[in-house]
């Protein structure tokens, strides 16, 4: 997320906080560099000028000159004003509203309506305890409603049938009476995308919006698509009066100018950010932590919430307890897999830690394989518990049983056993307070290739 953006952000501060003081010419430097950063990360031209004028009489000011630690404050400053770009304080979603209440859900063909409206359900479902209905309201593009209809039966989410040869607007009136019936608390709308604004799809919507009386009215935008996706967001703002924004594919987005010329450009909050396929990628926008992401300081909040998400605490308790003493098994290393599979994987952990750029471009350098853990944890669900416990006891005949019930072969076995003795030994140093710092030892990190 927003790589780019974070490698160069990062370049320039560091040196600017390795400096044991910055005089006006330096300051000046680096705002200069800062701002093709943000150019090249394609943020709006008027949003990179807005942005530079409000920090420099800040950066060049005789408090940050005489500071005895002028970088550290600089990046404060670079830091302020990023959240303020982003939008200052984050912005929930607003279901303050006698039941049955409407989310209109509207943006472009293409944008990941459908997938985002299942998302949103479920988010909402879990942390706002409510009952949802789902409707689709696209009767043009082929199989929509029958999408919507498998992706809310696969979530065990509530989606009103499918009548056909139904107008949007008779199909808005059904979901309101059904939903009045079946007592949901709210009902999201999957509107029909177009492959460009036309008046005649403005139209429509706004009809829609007239009988569904929604108390967000929301724009899936593809962050992908950079300044068109700004574009799109003022164009339907201006139609039918947004309330809120939700960018996807935000974890393919390596520029990062969507998200931040979004709020200054539109002043519609960013509510939300779809940041992968699975029904659970889809995050709160929060400006400070993307701030934070963004200069390389990672999210140890979201990483904690991620974790949390599917901790099992007797199951944490007693792997804390095995690190304390020393010992780590196959067990232990099971259960660490499939902690790292929800949270996105090696890259999705890396992504929130702070001070890991050299880690992240160490793996990126050696080409470890992600699909590795999925063979790993093939291979450990193939062992007996006495293996997993003491895998020293895995003979040529145990390897042989292993790998016909992981369906990998030998190697891939001894690559792992080999990783694992590995991991033993660095989780002892780590019960000793001897871990590693900054780096993965060479040998583990050719074990993960």
């Amino acid at each position: 997320m927003f790589e780019n953006l974070t490698n160069k952000l990062e370049g320039i501060l560091s040196k600017l906080k390795k400096a044991p003081s910055l005089n006006e010419t330096q300051v000046e430097t680096g705002l200069k560099e800062i701002r093709e950063a943000l150019l090249a990360a394609d943020v709006s031209l008027a949003v990179v000028k807005k942005f530079i004028e409000d920090i420099k009489p800040k950066a060049i000011g005789q408090e940050i000159i005489r500071s005895t630690s002028p970088g550290q404050m600089l990046v404060k400053i670079v830091y302020d004003q990023l959240v303020q770009v982003l939008g200052g304080k984050g912005e929930e979603l607003n279901l303050k509203a006698v039941p049955p209440a409407s989310i209109l859900l509207v943006g472009l063909q293409g944008s990941g309506k459908t997938t985002t409206a299942v998302k949103l359900a479920k988010n909402i479902e879990k942390n706002y305890k409510k009952k949802i209905l789902l409707a689709s309201l696209d009767v043009y593009r082929p199989a929509a409603q029958e999408q919507l209809k498998i992706l809310c039966e696969k979530n065990n989410l509530n989606v009103l049938p499918i009548i056909k040869d139904q107008y949007p607007i008779d199909i808005t009136k059904r979901a309101k009476n059904a939903a009045s019936l079946s007592g949901a608390d709210i009902i999201i709308y999957d509107t029909a995308g177009r492959t460009q604004i036309d008046l005649n799809m403005m139209t429509e919507i706004k009809n829609i919006k007239a009988e569904a009386l929604p108390i967000e009215t929301i724009l899936v935008a593809d962050s992908l698509t950079g300044q068109i996706a700004v574009k799109l967001a003022s164009e339907f703002d201006k139609a039918i009066d947004l309330t809120s924004i939700i960018l996807t594919r935000v974890d393919g987005d390596g520029r990062g100018g969507a998200a931040l010329s979004m709020k200054q450009t539109t002043g519609k909050p960013i509510k939300f950010i779809g940041v992968g396929e699975n029904i659970n990628d889809f995050e709160t926008f929060h400006p400070d932590r993307l701030a934070n992401r963004i200069l390389g300081m990672g999210d140890i909040v979201s990483l904690v919430e991620k974790a949390s998400q599917d901790l099992d605490e007797e199951k944490m308790k007693a792997a804390e307890e095995n690190l304390k003493k020393g010992t780590f098994t196959f067990d232990d290393y099971l259960m660490q897999i499939r902690q790292m599979k929800k949270m996105g994987g090696m890259e999705g952990v890396l992504s929130l830690l702070p001070g890991v750029g050299k880690v992240k471009e160490q793996m990126q350098n050696a080409n470890v394989d992600e699909k590795l853990l999925t063979a790993n944890e093939a291979i450990i669900l193939s062992m007996t518990k006495k293996e997993r416990q003491n895998p020293d006891i895995i003979s040529g005949s145990r390897r042989k049983r292993i790998c016909l019930g992981s369906g990998t072969d030998p190697q891939t076995i001894n690559r792992l056993l080999k990783q694992f003795k590995m991991m033993s030994k660095m989780m002892k140093k780590m019960s000793k307070g001897k871990a590693p710092k900054g780096q993965i030892p060479d040998e583990l990190l050719n074990n993960l290739k």
